[in-house]
């Protein structure tokens, strides 16, 4: 029901894409208190003020990336580890950073135990990327950012794509771009609205535009 009603007539067609949003169960990746509603059509909080985003969101993000099964990808906001399982199964390896210590290390965990082995999960300042294994063929951002940061769309190999939410801190619009020689070409998908994209090259926790 959640594939038919929130993400197939929502217009994400890819059969890819939709095999991958139901072989993952998105009720692994909940908190036991929230579980009832692990496949409704919303987000879900799973602790340090983050969220699980809503499944429609994960399967059109996931769509936008355009994967064909070789990539290495760049996530950047592991939360709970759910939108790396589903690219885990599209792409030959998840490298996925996460801000949160905590949360890190759970979604490690809850990865290895559900047998997602090509997806590693590092702890630390996502807003800056993963520069020591770029370049990435696909980068995908799951927290809003103030713009594009350059130190993030220097890791993409030419031909590679980027989807980010860019916006302010309570409405951004996702963004898809792509690398060709040497310039970024971006286009804008539809509203959206994330958790702040905090860090270096995001916001501080002070709502401060950073560098």
């Amino acid at each position: 029901m959640m594939i038919e009603t929130q993400i197939r007539k929502r217009g994400v067609s890819s059969p890819r894409v939709l095999e991958a949003m139901a072989s993952v169960r998105r009720h692994e990746f909940v908190p036991l208190e929230f579980r009832n509603d692990a496949y409704a059509d919303k987000p879900l909080p799973i602790g340090e003020g983050q969220t699980i985003s809503q499944p429609y969101m994960v399967a059109a993000m996931t769509d936008a990336l355009e994967l064909t099964g070789t990539e290495r990808v760049l996530e950047i906001g592991t939360g709970s580890g759910y939108q790396a399982a589903v690219l885990s199964v599209l792409v030959s390896q998840v490298l996925t950073v996460e801000s949160h210590t905590s949360l890190a290390l759970a979604a490690q965990e809850r990865l290895t135990n559900l047998g997602y082995t090509n997806v590693h999960v590092h702890n630390g300042d996502g807003s800056a990327g993963f520069p020591d294994a770029a370049p990435f063929d696909a980068i995908l951002v799951t927290a809003g950012a103030p713009g594009i940061p350059q130190i993030i769309a220097s890791q993409l190999r030419d031909g590679g794509r980027l989807v980010i939410p860019v916006g302010d801190r309570d409405n951004q619009e996702l963004v898809r771009a792509q690398m060709e020689n040497g310039q970024l070409k971006s286009r804008v998908l539809f509203n959206c609205k994330f958790v702040p994209l905090l860090g270096r090259y995001g916001w501080d926790r002070l709502d401060r535009k950073l560098p």
